[in-house]
C-alpha cells in the first residue's frame, strides 16, 4: 500500500516540476520567436496524462490493483526509465517542452538521446504508461492508456511534430494550428 502512494506521489510531483520547467522553457523560446504547432491536440494529451493518474489511483483504491509478484523488477525498470527521462530533458535543455514549439532558423537538437533515436521522449512516456500499471497490476489502466497514448502519438503528435520540425514533407492528419 505504501509503495503505491510513494510511487504515485513521486511521479505526480515529478510531472509538476516538469510542467514548471516546460513553462520556463516556453517563455525562453517565445522570447526568441518560437511558433507553437499542434495546439489543437494539446488538450487531449493533457487529458490522457491526467486521466492516466486518475485511473491508476481509482483502480488501486477499488482494490483491482495489487503489487505484482515481480514488482521489484518492474520498479527497478521504472527507475531506469526515469534516469533515461532525465537524460532526455538534459539532451534538449531549454528546447524541452510539453508543447511543440519551434524557433524559426534554429537547428533541430541531435545530441544525447536525440542523436540516437528519433523520438526518445515518446518511447519513455510509453514505457512509463506500461511499467507503472504493471507494478500494481492495474491492467485496465495499462490497456486503456497504452492504447490512447499510442493513438495520440502515432496518428496525431508525432506527425504534427515532424511537420513542425520539417522532418517529413507529407501532409499532417490533424490541424497543427
Amino acid at each position: 500500500m505504501t509503495l503505491f502512494w510513494v510511487v504515485w506521489t513521486a511521479v505526480i510531483v515529478q510531472r509538476i516540476v516538469e510542467l514548471i520547467y516546460a513553462k520556463r522553457n516556453e517563455r525562453w523560446m517565445r522570447e526568441r520567436g518560437a511558433v507553437e504547432h499542434g495546439r489543437s491536440h494539446y488538450k487531449w494529451i493533457v487529458l490522457v496524462h491526467g486521466g492516466f493518474f486518475a485511473a491508476l489511483l481509482l483502480e488501486w483504491l477499488t482494490g483491482a490493483g495489487a503489487l505484482h509478484p515481480f514488482w521489484p523488477v518492474f520498479l527497478a525498470l521504472f527507475i531506469v526509465v526515469q534516469g533515461m527521462r532525465i537524460w532526455i530533458l538534459q539532451s534538449l535543455g531549454r528546447f524541452w517542452n510539453t508543447k511543440i514549439l519551434v524557433i524559426p532558423g534554429e537547428k533541430r537538437v541531435e545530441k544525447g538521446a536525440y542523436g540516437k533515436i528519433r523520438h526518445p521522449n515518446y518511447i519513455i512516456v510509453t514505457l512509463e504508461l506500461i511499467i507503472m500499471p504493471l507494478i500494481f497490476q492495474a491492467y485496465f489502466t495499462l490497456l486503456v492508456f497504452t492504447l490512447l497514448n499510442a493513438f495520440i502519438l502515432l496518428y496525431i503528435r508525432i506527425p504534427a511534430e515532424e511537420k513542425a520540425l520539417g522532418i517529413t514533407g507529407g501532409s499532417d492528419p490533424v490541424n497543427t494550428d
